[in-house]
């Protein structure tokens, strides 16, 4: 078979980048809450960069963008606590999300761990985690933790009225409930 002679068609330089925005944007992602107490005082942020590295051991990743003010702080802990969300803690996640909020003050139900991380005591599923390694890169670092103990919900009848996704720069239910069944 003979190599065409063109390049296939596509994009790139900066038609790369707004090309990435908009594939990204529609492009569904779990939401968590990662806290954690570096030595000053408790810290949390909303990600939806949470992926599954590996069951054995149990290890996730995320990304910490280089423009959060949390995100210098998360690095200096040693570990963390990952709250895995659900449509009902939507008003924890964008508090967690909000620069400049107290995410921590009166009226947020949360606790510190024996071995001193915080967490939400409203979010079922939560993993304490240590952090295994970082890679710095234009504009975030990529984090990687190993899971150490935790908590998991059960899961409800239907998980897709349960999640919180977050697409298009805005939160929602992979399914919205039906109003017949309610």
């Amino acid at each position: 078979m003979a190599k065409p002679d063109t390049q296939p068609p596509g994009v790139s330089g900066k038609d790369l980048s707004e090309a990435f925005r908009e594939a990204f944007r529609c492009h569904p992602a779990g939401v968590a809450i990662v806290t954690a107490d570096p030595g000053d005082g408790p810290v949390a942020l909303t990600v939806s960069s949470l992926i599954s590295v590996s069951a054995e051991p149990p290890l996730v990743a995320f990304s910490l963008s280089n423009r959060s003010s949390t995100a210098a702080a998360m690095l200096k802990a040693e570990s963390v606590v990952i709250h895995l969300t659900r449509f009902d803690d939507l008003e924890l996640a964008q508090l967690a999300a909000t620069s400049g909020a107290d995410r921590f003050g009166p009226g947020i139900a949360w606790e510190q761990l024996p071995t001193g991380e915080p967490r939400y005591t409203a979010i079922a599923t939560w993993f304490r985690a240590r952090l295994r390694g970082t890679l710095p890169l234009d504009g975030a670092t990529l984090v990687a933790a190993e899971l150490l103990d935790g908590a998991v919900a059960p899961s409800g009848a239907q998980p897709e009225r349960d999640s919180l996704v977050y697409m298009d720069r805005r939160w929602h239910r992979l399914r919205e409930p039906d109003e017949s069944t309610e």
